[in-house]
């Protein structure tokens, strides 16, 4: 996905989005967690990657129990701006609702192959199996989303290796 889906579904003299600019944090690699008031209740999860915020809707948010999986919905790319973005979106435009920030933080990929090296998050992305450590506020460690349809996910909190 690139940011022209972002842009064509957004008036940004209206919401204050930022504007779909590519371009890469000066941190770490950046994650955040938004929650969304929109419709219905949500949490957006976003990790940084390749100068945008791959973005998935999880309806119930991430869990912090290996045991539960949680339905992810991809959606567009963001720019990494709206990392930062907290506000309400009027009514009438994409996203109607409120958005403010759940937890944000750094992230690296932790996902490798049978061989032990670390898996590119290009082909982690394109393959549908991601594995990534999240170094958050309130969420820290390792979480795993695989695509199972199309634009479905499943997002999992891995159990922690002793």
């Amino acid at each position: 996905m690139t940011l022209d889906e972002y842009r064509k579904k957004r008036n940004f003299d209206v919401t204050g989005e930022p504007k779909a600019k590519k371009r890469s944090s000066k941190e770490k690699k950046l994650f955040v967690i938004q929650k969304h008031r929109a419709r219905s209740l949500h949490y957006d999860f976003r990790f940084e990657f390749s100068g945008v915020l791959k973005s998935w809707a999880i309806p119930k948010g991430l869990s912090k129990k290996s045991k539960d999986k949680r339905l992810a919905i991809q959606t567009e790319d963001h720019p990494v701006d709206y990392a930062y973005f907290e506000g309400t979106i009027p009514k009438g435009e994409y996203g109607a609702g409120t958005v403010e920030t759940f937890d944000i933080g750094s992230y690296y990929n932790i996902k490798k192959d049978k061989s032990g090296k670390i898996v590119s998050m290009r082909t982690s992305l394109k393959d549908g199996h991601i594995e990534i450590y999240l170094e958050g506020e309130k969420f820290k460690g390792s979480y795993a989303l695989v695509r199972f349809k199309d634009k479905q996910w499943l997002a999992v909190k891995m159990k922690e290796k002793s």
